[in-house]
């Protein structure tokens, strides 16, 4: 796996097209094998993983049963995956990052415009696969990568798939929302939300985005995650495995979130600066529960 990985990292360095998008493939389809390959096929042993990991082979047999969220944590290849993202050397999240300030500095073509995509659908998959990856996002920089993302300049479909990272990027991490409100994410959405030049289909991710942010914050150790490929403390516990945190150190982390957390009441005098008619949101989001929470 490490091989593979070393590999698609120097092809997405490169500053060829062909070859990024030849490294974004190598990481598309570990993740697909890690993802999509049977159940069956979860029992083997890690060191057979590493070994084929090499070789992707994302086709699946019409009588396998793919993997489900709960084979996930105890899948060998997944555990070896999950391993190796809590170092840096190996952090996809991190480089696809480093991908996508890299892509922005390209001459604006459709070519450039899929590879960004691609890049963002990757990042998207990661953050869900490997969750401690969203602390990247506590860093300002990279959190104002995903706001410049949702420029107008870019076509709808970008702006569509930086929503999806955005939300995730914020999902169980009420540090990461934090520094979201404090580089003016909430303006940065309202306006496109207002603004009469974006697509009708924009407008609906964008207000289910509002939808999203006005809901009760749980962070990552605090509670569970539904809609995560991970649950909060079934990632929590395998990092403590392979990572080597002990239980003081996560409940400092706990502790730490805790502080973060804003209450929807809170949230929602935010957002009213930049938007008029957020008590109709709040009350929407409280009587229909559009996320099933």
């Amino acid at each position: 796996m490490e091989a593979l990985l070393s590999l698609a990292f120097d092809k997405i360095s490169s500053k060829d097209s062909t070859k990024i998008k030849t490294g974004l493939r190598q990481i598309e389809g570990l993740l697909a094998q890690i993802c999509l390959s049977s159940a069956q096929q979860s029992t083997q042993s890690p060191s057979k993983h590493r070994r084929s990991a090499s070789v992707i082979n994302t086709s699946a047999k019409e009588d396998s049963r793919p993997k489900t969220l709960q084979d996930l944590p105890d899948d060998p290849a997944f555990r070896e995956f999950f391993r190796l993202q809590d170092g840096f050397e190996w952090n996809v999240a991190s480089r696809l990052i480093t991908t996508l300030e890299r892509l922005l500095g390209f001459t604006q073509t459709s070519s450039a415009d899929l590879l960004i995509l691609s890049t963002l659908t990757l990042l998207h998959g990661t953050l869900l696969l490997h969750p401690p990856s969203r602390a990247l996002f506590t860093r300002e920089i990279y959190m104002n990568l995903l706001l410049d993302l949702l420029d107008s300049a870019n076509p709808p479909a970008i702006q569509s798939t930086t929503l999806l990272v955005l939300v995730t990027a914020l999902l169980g991490t009420p540090q990461n929302t934090r520094v979201f409100e404090r580089i003016d994410g909430l303006l940065t959405i309202t306006s496109a939300f207002k603004s009469r030049s974006t697509t009708r289909g924009l407008k609906g991710k964008l207000l289910e985005f509002l939808y999203f942010y006005l809901m009760p914050e749980v962070g990552l150790g605090l509670g569970s995650e539904p809609n995560t490929v991970v649950r909060a403390k079934r990632s929590r516990s395998l990092l403590s495995i392979t990572s080597g945190v002990g239980e003081e150190e996560e409940e400092e982390d706990d502790d730490e979130a805790q502080k973060e957390i804003r209450s929807t009441d809170e949230k929602q005098k935010l957002l009213g600066k930049y938007l008029s008619n957020v008590e109709d949101l709040v009350q929407d989001l409280r009587e229909s529960t559009p996320f099933g929470v």
